[in-house]
Parts: structure tokens; C-alpha cells; sequence
């Protein structure tokens, strides 16, 4: 179900590009796209009944749990980044997506930073909230071992973005 509701996701978000681009219908487009949270949701909610009815946890779950926590945090950026390459290589008539050199982008990557902490928080309180639920350790290893990963992870993306500022990123000459 994870699997399907990231492609849904990603189907819905193309629909929505193209509804609003090729075909010009506005609106229709903007509803595709308002779909996504609606996705999130329903993915919670599977998750949520599956380890109600007692299935012991997996890499799954945890996953699903990720999923929200990025989806909610990252979705509108994710659907502005494919808005802006699909208009300038698809239709042609956006301006180039920038590139960032330098402190800007150090900058940019540290705001990438923030809203991975928060994706973090939102999705290791899943995490927590449905250990903390089932309570169960024999039921919940998965659970665990993601959030570690994804501690790690989190702490692996700081080092990244603090080394951008010593080390700016510059423009290809």
C-alpha cells in the first residue's frame, strides 16, 4: 500500500501538471494537486488499522511513517520544484530553474536542513506514537531500527550542510 500511495502521489501530481499546463483547466489542476494530503491521510490510516489488528510492525510501517512525516513537511516544495521544471522542459514557457551557488546555496540547504528536522519530528512522533501504542518490543523492532536510521541520517545531513558554508559550493566555469 506504501508503494501505492507514492505512485498515486507522483501520478496525481503529473495529472495536476498537466491539467493546469497542456490543457489549461486551472482549477481541475489545482484539485489534483490538492489531492496529495489526501493521499498522506489515507496511507496513515492503513497503517494505523494494520497494526490495530495486531500485524506486528515492519520496515513498512516505519516507512509509511517517514513518508507522512516528508510528504507533509516537503509537499508543497516538491510540488513548486515540478511545477518549475515542468513548465521551462515540458511546456516551454517557464524561465530556468536557478541554480544556487556560493552562500546561497548554504543557505538554501540549511533551510533543506530545517524542514528535515521537522519532517523528523513529525515522523519519528509517528514512529514513537505507535511503539509507544503497540507496546510491544518483539512487534516494534522495525519501528526502532528506522528511527535510529533516520537519527543517523538527520545527524549525516547537519555535518552536509554546515560543511556547504566552510566549503561553498561554486559555479561551473
Amino acid at each position: 500500500m506504501i508503494v501505492a500511495c507514492e505512485i498515486t502521489f507522483w501520478v496525481v501530481i503529473v495529472l495536476g501538471l498537466v491539467t493546469r499546463y497542456v490543457f489549461k483547466l486551472n482549477a481541475l489542476g489545482l484539485f489534483f494537486l490538492a489531492l496529495t494530503p489526501v493521499i498522506d491521510f489515507i496511507l496513515l490510516m492503513i497503517t494505523g488499522i494494520d497494526l490495530y489488528r495486531g500485524a506486528t510492525a515492519t520496515q513498512a510501517h516505519a516507512i509509511a511513517a517517514v513518508y507522512i512525516g516528508v510528504s507533509i513537511v516537503y509537499g508543497k516544495s516538491m510540488i513548486h520544484w515540478a511545477d518549475e521544471r515542468f513548465q521551462y522542459y515540458v511546456t516551454k514557457q517557464g524561465p530556468k530553474p536557478a541554480k544556487r551557488f556560493s552562500m546561497e546555496y548554504a543557505r538554501h540547504h540549511l533551510k533543506g536542513w530545517v524542514r528535515h528536522v521537522l519532517a523528523y519530528l513529525i515522523g519519528a512522533g509517528l514512529l514513537v506514537g505507535m511503539i509507544y501504542f503497540i507496546n510491544d518490543s518483539s512487534r516494534t523492532d522495525a519501528l526502532s531500527g528506522i528511527l535510529r536510521i533516520w537519527t543517523i541520517v538527520l545527524g549525516i545531513d547537519f555535518i552536509i550542510t554546515i560543511s556547504d558554508f566552510i566549503w561553498p559550493k561554486k559555479a561551473k566555469v
